[in-house]
């Protein structure tokens, strides 16, 4: 598969981005303010979710509003919010676990987050393991992936499995039908509800019959 052409320079619209922090005597919180920028972190954010899901034409203006909110909680982080505004919850825990790699995965979590905060999903009718698969194909491509991710699938696994197997699959998929595949994707669920025939309508082909192929020239192994 030849590499995908680089994204675009474009003027993207950007919400307005906040940030509350619950404990700033929390070791994360010092990891978190020593290797990013919060305002420099969140616009990357925005601008790569934008770049690889969107067009200047066509996308998304309901998003007022970011707020981010670094606190010590269990897990890594969650977005939730009205159609106009978002909150990113990101733990400060997971930022202490990862402070040898900090700013790589601070940036990773955030892309995957900002996703959620624009990504259309079907009317909330789309399989969770396609939005999550879609937020980390985004995350993949801005080079922010982690280290432990492994793109051969599993001879049992499911394309939408979610995350990284899922995201592994839709870069893929965009390198096999080209840059802006994905973007297709994510556009068909704008105003209608989930159908897996959305695979056959970009691509051509049933994702079952995808995700073989996919198995195939990945060099699938089994568990």
């Amino acid at each position: 598969m030849s590499p995908l052409p680089p994204p675009e320079e474009r003027e993207w619209p950007m919400p307005k981005l906040g940030i509350r922090v619950d404990d700033l005597a929390h070791k994360g919180a010092t990891i978190f303010f020593d290797v990013v920028d919060p305002l420099g972190a969140l616009r990357e954010a925005v601008i790569a979710s934008f770049t690889w899901l969107y067009t200047s034409e066509k996308h998304p203006d309901n998003v007022e509003g970011i707020n981010l909110i670094l606190r010590s909680m269990p897990g890594v982080a969650y977005t939730h919010g009205s159609h106009t505004h978002k909150e990113i919850h990101f733990s400060l825990d997971h930022i202490v676990n990862s402070e040898s790699r900090a700013r790589h995965e601070i940036m990773g979590v955030l892309v995957h987050e900002v996703v959620h905060c624009f990504q259309y999903n079907g009317k909330s009718t789309a399989p969770g393991g396609l939005i999550e698969g879609i937020a980390d194909f985004v995350r993949l491509n801005a080079s922010y992936a982690p280290p432990h991710w492994k793109r051969c699938p599993s001879t049992d696994g499911q394309w939408d499995a979610g995350y990284q197997t899922t995201g592994f699959f839709l870069d893929w998929l965009e390198q096999r039908y080209g840059y802006g595949t994905i973007r297709e994707l994510n556009d068909a669920m704008l105003d209608r509800e989930w159908d897996p025939h959305i695979f056959k309508e970009v691509t051509g082909r049933k994702v079952e019959k995808l995700w073989r192929l996919y198995c195939a020239e990945s060099g699938a192994q089994s568990m």
